[in-house]
């Protein structure tokens, strides 16, 4: 059977219809159950490992509404024969995902949470006709399926369709809430007063989550994932036998993510494990609990890409993930000493740091350990072993995906608060094409990013584009010119001039100045130039990087 994956698919019985690799969680099931006596558990992990793929799993396997014998077939859970026989498709579930509910102001969310509800009671209107269903009941699930129902009944919409679902079948219902937290997390991530509805969402969020969770005798157990876990006292106040597992936890730490062995078998699948020390640099590192884990949403992605190209590199999958923002947001803190931790962190060294894995989103900006917490909960960061320290925790980078992202970061924050006045002075010395003030100048800007190493062409690139935004010119980077792409090209039209800068990383200090001359000759062999007519000065520049030293040259023509 030919080798097939199936990427950002979240649906598991449309996995296992497609026959899709799948990499086999079911064991969580039995030992949720048999082994824990939890009323009410949740996994907190980043965004990207699985959780929403194990909660449709989990929906399948316990749902009473269907028949998923043939989906488990030969999945490690089809072992535990008399277990199968007592729970699957035995009991009602309601499976509910607050993922998408995110948008601007309260009321556009509040539109979308009522949207997510609706699309539920659609999935269940044979319930809403049954005549076991008490008339009130029935009256307000058809509020809920077309959007009119008030705010109390919208709080209380779970447990409404719980105990419809009970009347029913005579069972009590087994809840599982995907991505909890998202709501929240949207709502605090406005940074003004105007657009922060925090306080608003939180109060409905509460409110859905109390009524289905607090002494409910309806409920039979419920399964809640998040990225976050926010305090008890501020969302799950009075829920009983409340049991939560984090990256910290060694509980289940092996369930969200990959493990070494199963990255290499799907690698043997796909007949690439030759990719196996590739991917290991660029998507392992993370430790949840006493496991090493890989990201799977970057594994599939990067499998997805070596099944249409043999020899396709590695790339960051993450880049447009919702929480990027929270990095840049961290950096610019000047209220708090983090600069030497992120170089620290850069360098491929460890922090020693106090953690908080009880959290309100509230207050993640209140304190150095909150965020760091925030960081690690979401990913950025990971413990660099499984050993456990007294109320702290050794912090690392996890592999090259995430460390490309602090880069960038870094990158931004330059671009940002770059000195207007040094970025004159700088853009001075190279029309007058005076090429050691020049180099002094981008020194000087360099010297005050973060120190880093591990530089390499690609970070000097964007250090080089962030130097000249912002002043004026149009800034083009490795745009095709003449036969070939300069590193940067800068033009002036009002005055009919511009810049060509080709950059290079010199392995040592005492390579720069043959860097610089091949930086030159590359300008004149590919051509650079060319194309540039009507424009009366063209300077050529070719620079030299060693770590955050700079040198430049001039082409003398």
């Amino acid at each position: 059977m030919a080798f097939k994956v199936s990427v950002g698919e979240s649906d598991f019985a449309a996995l296992r219809r497609e026959k899709a690799y799948y990499v086999d969680k079911t064991e969580l099931v039995y030992e949720l159950v048999h082994e824990t006596n939890n009323k009410v558990t949740i996994f907190t992990r980043p965004r990207r490992f699985g959780k929403t793929l194990m909660m449709s799993m989990m929906e399948n396997f316990f749902n009473i509404r269907k028949d998923s014998k043939a989906l488990f077939q030969d999945l490690a859970i089809a072992e535990h024969e008399s277990f199968c026989e007592e729970w699957m498709n035995q009991y009602p579930v309601l499976f509910v995902s607050f993922k998408d509910v995110e948008a601007e102001n309260f009321d556009d969310a509040y539109k979308m949470l009522e949207s997510r509800l609706a699309d539920i009671c659609k999935d269940l209107s044979d319930i809403g006709e049954s005549n076991s269903v008490n008339p009130a009941d029935k009256d307000i699930f058809e509020r809920l399926m077309f959007g009119t129902a008030k705010k109390s009944e919208v709080k209380n919409s779970l447990k409404t369709l719980m105990r419809m679902l009970n009347a029913v079948y005579g069972k009590p219902v087994i809840l599982l809430i995907d991505e909890y937290d998202v709501p929240l997390a949207k709502a605090s991530e406005k940074d003004t007063p105007a657009n922060n509805y925090y306080s608003d969402m939180l109060d409905v969020i509460k409110g859905i989550m109390s009524t289905a969770l607090k002494d409910n005798e309806l409920l039979k157990f419920a399964v809640i994932t998040g990225c976050l876990r926010i305090a008890k006292e501020s969302i799950f106040t009075g829920t009983n036998n409340f049991a939560s597992y984090s990256v910290l936890d060694e509980d289940f730490s092996g369930y969200f993510g990959f493990s070494k062995k199963e990255v290499e078998d799907i690698l043997k699948a796909a007949d690439r494990l030759e990719k196996a020390e590739l991917i290991g640099e660029w998507y392992d590192g993370y430790v949840f609990g006493n496991s090493y884990l890989y990201c799977p949403w970057d594994v599939i992605n990067y499998l997805s890409a070596l099944k249409k190209r043999k020899n396709a590199a590695p790339k960051n999958y993450w880049k447009n993930t919702s929480h990027n923002s929270i990095l840049l947001t961290f950096v610019k803190r000047t209220d708090f000493k983090v600069k030497g931790k992120f170089e620290i962190l850069m360098n491929g060294g460890t922090i020693i740091q106090t953690i908080s894995d009880e959290l309100t989103y509230d207050t993640l900006h209140s304190s150095e350990d909150n965020l760091w917490s925030v960081l690690l909960m979401t990913g950025y960061i990971t413990k660099a072993d499984t050993e456990e320290y007294d109320d702290t925790v050794k912090l690392k980078i996890p592999n090259k995906e995430i460390s490309s992202i602090f880069e960038d970061t870094v990158v931004r924050l330059f671009k940002e608060t770059v000195d207007r006045n040094e970025q004159k002075s700088m853009m001075e010395a190279f029309w007058r094409g005076d090429a050691i003030e020049a180099g002094k100048a981008l020194s000087d800007l360099l010297w005050k990013t973060i120190s880093y190493n591990d530089y390499h062409e690609d970070y000097y690139h964007a250090f080089l584009a962030g130097a000249f935004v912002g002043i004026g010119y149009e800034v083009e980077s490795n745009k095709e010119r003449g036969l070939g792409r300069p590193d940067i090209l800068l033009k002036d039209d009002d005055n009919r001039r511009a810049i060509i800068i080709e950059a290079k990383k010199s392995d040592k200090e005492s390579d720069m100045d043959k860097d610089c001359d091949e930086a030159i000759d590359q300008i004149i062999t590919e051509k650079y130039a060319e194309g540039l007519y009507g424009y009366e000065q063209i300077l050529c520049f070719g620079a030299a990087f060693f770590q955050k030293q700079v040198k430049i040259k001039l082409l003398n023509k």
